[in-house]
């Protein structure tokens, strides 16, 4: 019997693992579906736009920015061992818009919005808000889900575009300052290579990783329990989750686009 206990401690981790799951999945699902049905909030959804899309744009544009300098370093100091440092507005525009753009966006995000989602929410439930909502017939999912998971999908892939061309930028600079690269050569090269499917991978990758990063502020929120502990707790789980699982939606999606 004791050599099976390892065995019935994994088959219990999985188990709650799949519970956990199934639960996610059905708080997306019933997110979604209130989506399209009313009352609609509109204060609480401008608020949320504001909070999520214009309250983050400036830690993503200096990630985009430093990222985009770091990249064109990079690219530059290994393309000179085969004698291909001319690749580098091409390769910083491909990696920007297609993977570095929505990924790092998605994850500053993450850190931002998740935790401030979570925190705002759980509070609400511990101190039994939440329950006075219901009291005064008010669906919690329709006021406080429905709103932010609408304008965090809507507002990261404006924050992924704004970010790809702070971040070509950033990789324009060093080019041209510290590069010795031609201005406008570079801008060329990367207008002539940069196709519109790039871009467009990048923006859908920011809605999903939106949804995903309000969606986990969201429900860890609203499932939090046992006073201010529980409240850290939801608020490092909602942050750990959204930025796994953006890694992982980042993986399907770029197979999904760019499989051969």
């Amino acid at each position: 019997m004791r050599a099976l206990a390892p065995l019935g401690a994994l088959g219990r981790t999985v188990l709650v693992l799949l519970g956990a799951v199934g639960h996610v999945t059905l708080y997306a699902l019933s997110a979604i579906s209130h989506i399209f049905r009313p009352p609609f909030y509109a204060r609480e959804f401008g608020q949320a736009l504001v909070q999520i899309g214009w309250l983050s744009l400036p830690v993503v544009g200096l990630t985009a920015l430093f990222t985009g300098g770091a990249l064109a370093l990079q690219i530059y100091a290994g393309g000179a061992r085969f004698n291909a440092e001319a690749v580098v507005p091409q390769i910083v525009a491909i990696g920007i818009a297609r993977e570095l753009g929505p990924v790092l966006g998605g994850l500053m995000v993450a850190a931002r919005v998740a935790s401030s989602i979570a925190a705002e929410i759980g509070t609400m439930k511990v101190t039994e808000q939440i329950d006075a909502l219901v009291t005064l017939s008010t669906d919690p999912m329709k006021y406080l889900a429905t709103p932010r998971i609408l304008a965090a999908t809507l507002a990261v892939p404006v924050l992924v575009a704004v970010g790809d061309s702070i971040g070509i930028m950033g990789g324009w600079l060093v080019g041209v300052v510290r590069l010795d690269f031609s201005g406008a050569a570079y801008l060329q090269n990367t207008v002539n290579f940069l196709e519109a499917w790039d871009v467009l991978s990048g923006l859908v990758k920011g809605a999903a990783f939106g949804f995903i990063v309000a969606l986990m502020g969201c429900y860890h929120g609203m499932t939090s329990r046992g006073g201010a502990q529980g409240v850290g707790r939801a608020t490092k789980q909602a942050v750990v989750s959204a930025s796994v699982l953006i890694l992982a939606a980042n993986y399907i999606l770029t197979e999904v686009f760019f499989a051969a």
